[in-house]
Parts: C-alpha cells; sequence; structure tokens
C-alpha cells in the first residue's frame, strides 16, 4: 500500500526532493535559517546618502576637428590704417571651422593648425601672427558649435546623443538627464564613464545618492542594464529569470514580486536559496520553513543577491496526486475499454 507522506520529503515539479536537499548535502553547505544562523546573510548598513554637491568646474576643452570657433578682432589703430574694425564699433566678427586636419584658416592670419589647442591658445597664436601686421589688435575666441567639449550619453537612456558643454561643464547626472534619463529602474542601470584615460563605473542609484563626478570635455557614458537577476524555480505564482525589486532586496520581497507561492501546492517549509559566493569552495543553500512565524521576518532580513535562485517545494499530496492521476485515468480507460470489447 502507497503513504502519502514520505521521508519528510517532497518532490517539485521542476526541480529535487525537499529530503534530497537536506540530506545529499555533501557538495554544498546547507543552512537552516533562524536567530543564530540569519547574521551573514542579512541586510547590510543602508547606503549614505551624501551631503556634498559635485561643483562643476569649466575644465580646459582641447580643440579637434568639427569644432566652430567665433572670432573676434579688433583694431585700435589710426584711422585709415586698420585691418579690422575698432572696438567701438563692434570689432571684426569671424567664423571658423576647424576642418578634418585640425586647421583653420582667417584673413591676415592664414592657415594654422589648432587641434589640441586651448580657447587662450588659439587667441594667442592670433595675436601673435598679427603683431607686426598691425600695431593695436586684440582677439576673442568663443567655442560656438564644439565636438571637443561635448559629452556623449548613449544606452539605455530616452533619448541618446551627444551634449555640448558650451553653456557650462556638466555633471553626470547633467547628461544623463539631458538625455532624457534611464529607461530602466535606477537599481538596474549600470553607468560606465570613458575620458579616453579611464574608465569608471556607478550603479546609478549610487550616483543618486552623491556619487555624482563632473565630466570631462569629450567623455563618454554609456548606461547599461546591470547583472541584477535572480529565478525562481518550483511553486511560486510566476517561475522565471527576474529582476530584482530593489537594489538590496530581501527574499520577502523576491518572493512578492514573483506573486508569492502557490498556497494549492506549494510546501511553506521548503523555502531554499540556492547561492555560488565568490571565491567559495561549495555553494550555499538557504532553507526556511515559512510555516514558523518568525520566518516572515528572517524573510525581510535575508538579502538576495543577483544569481540566486529561490526555489520552492511542493506539498506532498500534490506531488503524490501528480503520481496518482494518471493511473487512475489508465484504470478508467482500461475499464471502458474493456467493457467495450465484452
Amino acid at each position: 500500500m502507497m503513504t502519502l507522506v514520505g521521508c519528510g520529503g517532497t518532490l517539485s515539479g521542476a526541480g529535487p526532493y525537499k529530503g534530497t536537499i537536506e540530506t545529499k548535502n555533501d557538495m554544498y553547505n546547507l543552512v537552516e535559517i533562524n536567530a543564530n544562523t540569519i547574521a551573514p546573510y542579512m541586510r547590510s548598513t543602508q547606503r549614505v546618502i551624501q551631503s556634498r554637491i559635485a561643483k562643476p568646474v569649466s575644465p580646459s576643452a582641447r580643440l579637434m576637428a568639427g569644432d566652430t570657433l567665433s572670432v573676434l578682432i579688433t583694431d585700435n589703430a589710426p584711422e585709415g590704417s586698420a585691418l579690422f574694425a575698432p572696438l567701438s564699433s563692434g570689432g571684426t566678427q569671424l567664423k571658423t571651422r576647424v576642418d578634418d586636419q585640425g586647421m583653420i584658416s582667417l584673413p591676415y592670419v592664414g592657415r594654422q593648425f589648432v587641434a589640441g589647442m586651448t580657447i587662450n591658445d588659439v587667441e594667442n597664436m592670433i595675436r601673435k601672427q598679427l603683431k607686426g601686421v598691425t600695431t593695436d589688435v586684440q582677439t576673442h575666441v568663443e567655442l560656438v558649435g564644439d565636438l571637443s567639449g561635448s559629452v556623449l550619453v548613449a544606452g539605455a537612456v530616452k533619448a541618446p546623443g551627444r551634449f555640448s558643454t558650451i553653456q557650462g561643464p556638466l555633471t553626470l547626472l547633467d547628461a544623463i538627464n539631458q538625455a532624457g534619463g534611464p529607461v530602466m529602474e535606477p537599481h538596474l542601470v549600470k553607468v560606465t564613464v570613458r575620458t579616453g584615460s579611464q574608465v569608471q563605473q556607478f550603479n546609478y542609484e549610487d550616483v543618486l545618492a552623491g556619487n555624482n563626478i563632473v565630466l570631462f570635455p569629450n567623455s563618454e557614458v554609456v548606461l547599461e542594464r546591470a547583472r541584477q537577476r535572480f529565478v525562481a524555480m518550483g511553486a511560486v505564482q510566476e517561475p522565471g529569470l527576474k529582476d530584482l525589486p530593489s537594489q538590496n532586496a530581501t527574499l520577502l520581497d523576491a518572493l512578492g514580486s514573483v506573486g508569492g507561492l502557490r498556497e494549492n501546492n506549494a510546501n511553506a517549509e521548503g523555502v531554499f536559496v540556492f547561492r555560488m559566493a565568490e571565491g567559495a569552495e561549495k555553494p550555499t543553500v538557504m532553507r526556511l520553513n515559512m510555516r514558523d512565524p518568525a520566518a516572515i521576518f528572517y524573510a525581510r532580513q535575508i538579502i538576495v543577491k543577483p544569481d540566486d535562485t529561490i526555489y520552492v517545494t511542493n506539498a506532498a499530496v500534490y506531488e503524490w496526486q501528480k503520481v496518482i492521476s494518471p493511473i487512475v485515468q489508465t484504470l478508467i480507460l482500461g475499464r471502458s475499454t474493456g467493457i467495450m470489447t465484452n
């Protein structure tokens, strides 16, 4: 005669027996979660919100091909001998673009190589070239169309593009906001900043918490999905690969995000979290008995990490029903066939 209860273990339709997990633990460390064992798996100290503000300091942009310059030259030489208009009449306004060879061309200055120069360098160069050509010259150069001073924002933002720093230097938050902000929840966004000499990576929530930086001209900012996923298996309402619901999601948060346990077939005593910690010799398997009222509080403290697997076993009666039902159906079918044959 078959009994409905086995050795305390049950088989989930999508995984092993509860009893098998509990007994065959030579390949992993099984941890029964209780008040004495929960400490290593609890929520860490909450992120400290920083009070400091990133103060943009305008860095010196180095010119590159594609930049457009507005050049104002004033000449206060005696009337009739001046090559350019005097300051009193607004001076002579010129516009020039840095070509693909890094050169600009201006009257009486000629064709000059400016790629890699700053605005101050260009002003000094113009004054030097005009020395001896006119007696009293003043110059003012302004960057009016910039590639060298712009910042590229790409990836998981609503409006990717290149944004100018002409109106002032950009912080990381400035640039992301100008690109419309991320298309995902903040904790799911990884931010990479490339400057040509170094690469920095941030979680977007950390940036919002005050880890903001001033961007150098010609930086690239790329937003992409962070690896913040877990797998839910067994007797849960919505099994599958899921995004963590928050940066420091607890086991209770994660179970809530998949609809909780299936009441009609879940074995609440067999809620497991499988984890392979970096550098660990063996995986860790945590078991939580949700029949214990204290387990709700434990589940609110256990942090689910990316790549964890949450597995809920099925109840014994449900598992036996899956075995018995096909047998009963076969018996009924056989009996019907027999009656028809007779």
